[in-house]
């Protein structure tokens, strides 16, 4: 079943957009607050204005969205997309960990509405969400890496497609045509700029491309990262009404933990992100391995020896280091053409 990406740091231009004083109550009666997290980790250091932060940004599957449905399925379903961002001390670097959505792992008991909902061994990674929605998955990232979420934030399909219709698209590089005769998706090769609906349909393809979701995320990824250069340009911050649309959109999407749930609060965040080049922004997947034939769990995916030294970089604010060979980021020196190339979607 096809799923949603995740749009999350643009959460930069949203606090840019809701300065602006007429656009500041509109935006700001759009976003949803959830409930509070139930902590399963420790904070190391007292928080700061400028300390470092992990904001887990979460891309649900929900079908019941105005024109979500390219497949014509409905219902609540899970997160499509978890990525966890570390934005380091002082301000100016970033990097996100994105998490299969097929890993297994043992979800802990969580709480939801103030109702406990029992935990499961071997879970798949996006069950979290389904069983209790953006805390559960909150509580299930603490209780498996152990690193400390500050606060959350949800996006669904229907403002992803407004985002990108909101900026005037975003432009992709396909290495190779894609036809999906399940999906009935079809691109064509080579540099092209996606609307809002084909936006939607490239980020969710799997039937037809490489390596099915590990292939995707990546495609994900990189999607993420062009869609950020086209947000931050000149293109979309000298456009004020593309800006306020592209804000409006995002804020009617969202979910978020209680003290981001305002534009207030997300003017500050991005205030406070000022100084974090894009280049300083980067995206790596955990490291997951496949079960073996024969293995009942086979056709799913297991967190490799290595996921715990990426968690302990996160945990002690530490730079990705050789955990980040084939990272992407949020820059195109050369444009998606090229940078495209370099993480090996293009030729």
């Amino acid at each position: 079943m096809l799923r949603v990406i995740l749009v999350a740091e643009l959460v930069v231009a949203l606090a840019t957009a809701s300065t602006v004083a007429f656009a500041y109550r509109h935006i700001d009666g759009r976003i949803s607050a959830g409930e509070r997290i139930h902590h399963h980790a420790h904070r190391q250091q007292p928080a700061r204005d400028d300390s470092e932060l992990n904001i887990l940004l979460m891309g649900t599957d929900r079908r019941d969205c105005a024109g979500c449905g390219i497949d014509h399925a409905t219902g609540k379903g899970g997160s499509d997309t978890t990525i966890l961002l570390h934005i380091a001390d002082g301000r100016r670097s970033a990097y996100g960990i994105s998490i299969p959505r097929d890993t297994l792992v043992d979800r802990p008991d969580c709480t939801e509405d103030g109702h406990t909902v029992p935990g499961a061994e071997d879970a798949t990674w996006n069950t979290a969400y389904a069983v209790g929605g953006p805390e559960c998955t909150v509580e299930q990232v603490e209780a498996v890496t152990g690193i400390y979420v500050d606060e959350y934030l949800t996006v669904n399909f229907g403002g992803f497609k407004g985002m990108v219709d909101a900026i005037g698209g975003v432009e992709v590089c396909l290495p190779q045509q894609v036809d999906d005769t399940t999906a009935h998706i079809h691109f064509d090769a080579g540099v092209q700029t996606l609307d809002g609906e084909r936006a939607l349909e490239y980020v969710r393809e799997r039937h037809s491309t490489a390596n099915s979701d590990l292939g995707r995320m990546k495609r994900q990824q990189a999607f993420l990262a062009s869609m950020i250069d086209k947000v931050m340009s000149s293109d979309t911050l000298g456009r004020p009404d593309r800006l306020f649309h592209f804000a409006s959109e995002l804020a009617g999407s969202l979910e978020t933990s209680p003290d981001l749930a305002g534009a207030a609060p997300l003017a500050r965040l991005g205030s406070s992100l000022r100084h974090v080049e894009l280049d300083q922004i980067r995206f790596v997947t955990a490291p997951t391995s496949d079960f073996p034939v024969g293995d009942p769990r086979w056709g799913r995916l297991q967190l490799t020896d290595e996921a715990p030294k990426l968690w302990r970089r996160v945990i002690h604010d530490q730079p990705l280091g050789r955990l980040g060979h084939g990272a992407i980021t949020a820059e195109h020196p050369h444009g998606p053409r090229e940078d495209a190339a370099a993480n090996g979607l293009c030729a």
